[in-house]
């Protein structure tokens, strides 16, 4: 379903308005006991994170009262709606509950379009926000991608003089095979960087501070907006499905370095298929 400019505006004060309250919202709660709701091996999820996507709910739904929300902390957007939300209220919340100042709010609007017989969710906005650094990152379809208003672009540096940014992901299988592997990609570009924000790792890329970002075994809302900024900014964002709900392979770049990294992501890949139904999860 196509947007008209108008929407897409309205739709992006909207998003923006709500990351920026969510965002004040971490603020306030920086220096406060964190409550953790959820713990798993790898990753927690706060009390925080609910109360953040229950305001962001509530924003998005003065300007946009029909369109549904597809998030971290729970999936209102079943069913045949033509567009939904996607949203991670605390992108990087381990980061921010040990208090290392590196998380975000991620927002994406996806519309249902037709490819085919079938029909998809494309996004058509996206907007991150970085409470600590002040910085927004906003684009939308048929425009240019933004921080703080000035348009950005990706680097044109290649392999050899790149920062590449990665993730583990969850899966413990990805997770001992990732180990070794960097030190064969560590051998190839100028330096590796693991920071713990997907959302942010995409817009440092689309800003040209990174040069690519990589990771198996993302959430769709960790990835939506982010991957569309990095597209808006003129490089290259790809992602595979994976098995288990929303998730996803990415390789995000500058449009130089997919082919120098296919070939890293592309075992790790292969590694958490054959982990698939073995039980074998880092949660």
């Amino acid at each position: 379903m196509s947007m008209t400019r108008h929407e897409l505006r309205q739709a992006q004060a909207a998003a923006v308005d709500a990351a920026q309250q969510a965002g004040d919202l971490m603020r306030r709660h920086w220096r406060s006991p964190k409550v953790i709701g959820q713990s798993t091996r790898h990753d927690i999820k706060l009390e925080l994170d609910v109360r953040s996507q229950r305001l962001i709910g509530r924003t998005l739904a003065r300007a946009l009262p029909d369109v549904p929300v597809l998030g971290e902390e729970g999936d209102q957007a079943g069913g045949d709606h033509l567009r939904r939300w996607v949203v991670d209220p605390i992108d990087g919340t381990v980061n921010y509950a040990h208090g290392i100042p590196h998380a975000c709010v991620s927002i994406a609007l996806q519309a249902r379009e037709p490819t085919g017989p079938t029909a998809a969710f494309r996004t058509r906005l996206g907007v991150v926000y970085d409470p600590f650094g002040g910085e927004l990152w906003t684009a939308q379809a048929g425009g240019v991608a933004r921080l703080n208003g000035k348009p950005i672009a990706v680097s044109t540096r290649p392999l050899a003089e790149s920062m590449v940014s990665l993730g583990f992901g969850n899966s413990a299988g990805v997770i001992e095979y990732l180990v070794p592997a960097i030190g064969n990609l560590a051998n190839r570009v100028r330096k590796i960087r693991l920071m713990g924000s997907a959302a942010l790792a995409l817009c440092y890329v689309a800003t040209g501070r990174f040069d690519a970002f990589l990771e198996p075994g993302l959430r769709l809302w960790d990835i939506a907006a982010g991957g569309f900024i990095v597209e808006q900014a003129g490089g290259t964002f790809w992602r595979r499905q994976l098995q288990g709900y929303e998730r996803h392979a990415v390789n995000a770049h500058n449009g130089r370095l997919g082919r120098a990294l296919n070939p890293f992501l592309r075992p790790l890949i292969a590694n958490d298929r054959s982990q698939a139904g073995t039980g074998r999860s880092a949660g």
